[in-house]
């Protein structure tokens, strides 16, 4: 199937340089202060829907409790919010093409702000699983859309800064979730924690209203593909969950993933704006860009699940230490986000993404290797900063690349892609160490996993290196 020209020259967006060629092309953003307006509603509404997942994880302990639920169950509190992201992200992103960004986002808003009082007023555990259900559903409109807004938002040659703003954003949110919701729990009950994304939610939704329009599409939405997706995903995340305890469940919630995937993409294959974004997938830098995302966020999750163990059991810290040396990781990558952002300008960002996934890949490799005697907290905390310092180095220009890779009309699929990509690393990150943890001594398991981690991040630099300017020519 042949590229149109429109995507073939999309490829250029590997360096920054070749993008300015067609910055004619673009919309040129919106007028100040309506700029600032618009990206104060994009995020503000991205750092509530991470800074809620961050508060929600340190609140299961308190919410079981209060609800006579078992930690079992409790965990549904998380899983079920997470189910729903993923398996409307794709179809939250073909939605608002056909309906307009600026709408469905502001519908997400609208709802995972409503489905928050509703989380506050849940009796038991069943309502506030439901009204997470909810919640996530208007994150998976938030999520992917956002960076699409973005690039309507801000003049072309300033996109680097801007996703950079929104590395920032979510990397704070992700810093001071924890703290913020050991505050609330120290002051007051859980139905707090989510009652706060009242005010929130309706600053960011009147913000909205400045939020840049586009033309709906005349694209049909296929609830036939939704269907298939929303199951895809669905045993995907279960089966991933369910393999390290019971082989033969696991398995077969992976193979009804497997059926589904085969199923939607032969639906999808021939359609010109197709829900799996087979177009975009097809483009030889959108391409890469996807795959290396999917590697350090694999690394990323790893190492997550990892070092907790490895700091508390292993050189045996408190969790309240454990968690101050795991807060330079998310401070690191809101140091890198803007100076990435300025970097792009200069440098090719295949150089940029490989060097930034290196420096995560070195990070990770010196938790796993260096011989940590007495006070650990000097070298795990160098270490920690060096991985997030990488991390932040590699996501904004690596973002930059897959908005620029795709067509303008075709922003809302490359954002959802870009949140896939993210959430299967995130999946492949927690099913390694579930699987490792499964068969090794924990001190073992450990070093294993941080090993892999560094691995995964390596790989995702030598993928990086495959959208070189001179390879990107030659494809």
């Amino acid at each position: 199937m042949h590229l149109s020209p429109a995507l073939r020259s999309r490829d250029c967006a590997t360096d920054s340089r070749c993008a300015e060629t067609d910055a004619a092309n673009e919309a040129d953003g919106l007028p100040m202060p309506r700029r600032i307006a618009a990206v104060a509603a994009v995020l503000g509404a991205g750092a509530l829907v991470v800074l809620d997942g961050a508060i929600a994880n340190v609140a299961l302990p308190s919410i079981s409790l209060q609800l006579n639920a078992t930690p079992a169950d409790a965990v549904w509190i998380i899983t079920a919010y997470q189910l729903a992201v993923v398996m409307f992200l794709l179809p939250a992103s073909a939605i608002g093409a056909r309906l307009g960004y600026h709408r469905v986002f502001a519908g997400g808003v609208a709802l995972f702000t409503v489905a928050s009082v509703l989380c506050a007023l849940s009796p038991s555990l069943p309502w506030l699983v439901a009204a997470r259900c909810l919640q996530g559903l208007g994150a998976a409109a938030v999520m992917p859309l956002g960076l699409a807004l973005l690039r309507s938002t801000y003049p072309r040659r300033l996109l680097a800064r801007a996703i950079s703003w929104n590395a920032l954003a979510i990397a704070g949110a992700t810093a001071a979730g924890p703290s913020i919701g050991a505050f609330i729990l120290s002051t007051a009950n859980w139905p707090w924690l989510f009652a706060v994304n009242l005010p929130i939610g309706i600053l960011v939704l009147a913000a909205c209203a400045k939020l840049p329009r586009q033309a709906p599409t005349k694209d049909r939405i296929d609830p036939w593909s939704i269907a298939l997706n929303a199951i895809m995903f669905a045993t995907f995340v279960l089966g991933s969950d369910r393999l390290p305890s019971s082989l033969l469940h696991g398995g077969a919630l992976l193979g009804v993933a497997v059926v589904a995937l085969v199923l939607l993409v032969r639906r999808e294959t021939t359609k010109k704006a197709p829900l799996v974004p087979l177009d975009l997938l097809r483009v030889h830098s959108f391409r890469i860009s996807i795959i290396a995302s999917v590697c350090c966020f694999t690394g990323q999750m790893a190492s997550y699940v990892a070092l907790p163990f490895y700091i508390q059991h292993e050189l045996g810290q408190s969790t309240a230490t454990t968690g101050l040396l795991m807060t330079p990781w998310p401070l690191a990558v809101m140091l890198a986000a803007p100076l990435s952002a300025r970097l792009a300008q200069r440098v090719p960002t295949a150089w940029l993404c490989a060097a930034g996934s290196a420096l995560l890949a070195t990070g990770l490799a010196l938790c796993a290797l260096w011989p940590i005697h007495g006070n650990p907290a000097l070298p795990i905390a160098l270490f920690t900063s060096l991985a997030g310092f990488g991390f932040g180095l590699f996501q904004t220009p690596n973002n930059q690349n897959m908005l620029l890779s795709a067509p303008k009309e075709r922003s809302g699929a490359a954002g959802g892609a870009q949140g896939t990509a993210r959430l299967t690393g995130l999946t492949f990150g927690s099913l390694a160490m579930s699987l490792v943890f499964g068969v090794l001594p924990s001190h073992s398991a450990v070093h294993l996993g941080l090993a892999m981690a560094a691995s995964a991040a390596l790989a995702g630099s030598v993928v990086s290196l495959l959208r070189s300017p001179a390879r990107s020519a030659a494809a």
